[in-house]
């Protein structure tokens, strides 16, 4: 290669470096540009460094400082008012919203325990609620020494030949006796079913006393025991310008414990209702025999003397209590029986009161279910029904 060759080629080599530097310049000017002041996301796309092309995506969707702190302040608030996530509720408290929430769907009423008088007896509302296992007075307590009848029944009878006293065996009774009932109950469990429905434990006894047959060494001439389990719901209803406070269902037994001839029982399911207004509360309970072995049924045909329901209405003024019980077969022709008994509870002296009933009709006991008589009794009151 020539000298001439070689500076030829020297300077060719130059001009190229030089267009190189010249366009990497421009290039890199371009780019600069474009970093700067983007028109559109492409722009930044073609963008090589990394650096440049994250500056270019910046730039070109920068918020405005005022739009950022407004940004922020809106979402700032939006997690102030979003609700903190509620825990995993468990299977029994899903199932009791979905029962009270769905079947009931009513707000838990306030009531006064000193002005509801179904409240006062069930705990109802949630004020009112006082735990489990306390003792307290279900059905009248009361005790008279005096009890009359009109008609003594010396002689039981049933269907069933083997409850049947047969003639010559019949009881030496004197029309006057002496009544006493005791009637306790106590919640066992409290809100079952989310903050609704408890299950309730009762006991009755109900005893007739022969304390002036001195004949017959004072005898009890009938003592009948009724123990039960009850599931209460707390409703809150109006109807029929009644409300309607209370629905349960019962499962009740209720014997005389004694051999035959004289051995009585029954066992029931019973739905109950309950409606007040002021002073006033009404209770409707009709009842389901479970049937039982035609030659084991002490008496078959108690539903036809002793009813398939009843309807007690209670009413208070000042500080006398009067209540009414009706009760029938629901049946037409042979069948219709019933009964009716009326209470009245006064005061005498301070907490002491006394007790008026008036009972006529079929089932006063149940040695008595298939018996008509009228009863009159008095005596004092122990514990109030309300």
């Amino acid at each position: 290669m020539t000298f001439k060759s070689l500076e030829r080629t020297t300077l060719q080599l130059s001009l190229i470096a030089l267009s190189s530097l010249y366009v990497n310049g421009a290039y890199a000017q371009s780019n600069a540009e474009v970093a700067a002041s983007p028109a559109t996301p492409e722009a930044c796309v073609a963008l090589e460094s990394n650096a440049e092309r994250l500056a270019c995506y910046d730039i070109l969707f920068k918020v405005p400082e005022a739009a950022k702190e407004t940004f922020v302040s809106e979402r700032q608030a939006a997690q102030e008012i979003k609700p903190e996530p509620t825990e995993k509720l468990t299977l029994k408290e899903k199932v009791g919203h979905a029962f009270t929430d769905r079947l009931f769907a009513v707000e838990a009423p306030k009531l006064n325990p000193n002005l509801s008088l179904l409240d006062s007896r069930w705990e109802l509302s949630q004020e009112s609620k006082l735990g489990t296992w306390n003792i307290r007075g279900y059905q009248p307590v009361y005790l008279m020494p005096g009890y009359w009848t009109s008609d003594k029944n010396e002689r039981p009878s049933s269907p069933n030949e083997n409850n049947t006293v047969q003639e010559g065996n019949e009881q030496n009774l004197k029309s006057m006796e002496a009544k006493f009932q005791l009637s306790l109950k106590t919640k066992a469990v409290e809100n079952l079913f989310g903050n609704n429905g408890d299950i309730w434990l009762g006991y009755t006894q109900s005893s007739h006393w022969q304390v002036y047959n001195e004949e017959e060494s004072r005898p009890f001439r009938e003592t009948n025991y009724e123990p039960e389990a009850s599931l209460v719901f707390r409703t809150n209803y109006e109807l029929l310008g009644l409300n309607w406070r209370m629905l349960g269902l019962t499962f009740n037994h209720q014997s005389n414990g004694r051999s035959d001839p004289l051995s009585r029982s029954w066992n029931r399911v019973m739905l109950n209702l309950g409606f007040e207004r002021d002073n006033f509360a009404l209770m409707l309970r009709p009842w389901y025999r479970f049937e039982e072995d035609a030659k084991d049924d002490n008496n078959p045909d108690i539903k036809n003397y002793m009813g398939r329901g009843d309807l007690t209405a209670f009413y208070r003024h000042n500080d006398h209590d009067f209540s009414l019980l009706l009760r029938h077969s629901l049946k037409g022709g042979d069948d219709s029986h019933g009964a009716v008994q009326f209470d009245w509870t006064f005061p005498i002296n301070g907490k002491l009161r006394g007790t008026l009933q008036v009972f006529d009709g079929y089932g006063e006991s149940l040695i008595d279910y298939n018996h008509r008589a009228t009863y009159v009794g008095l005596g004092v009151s122990l514990m109030n029904w309300f």
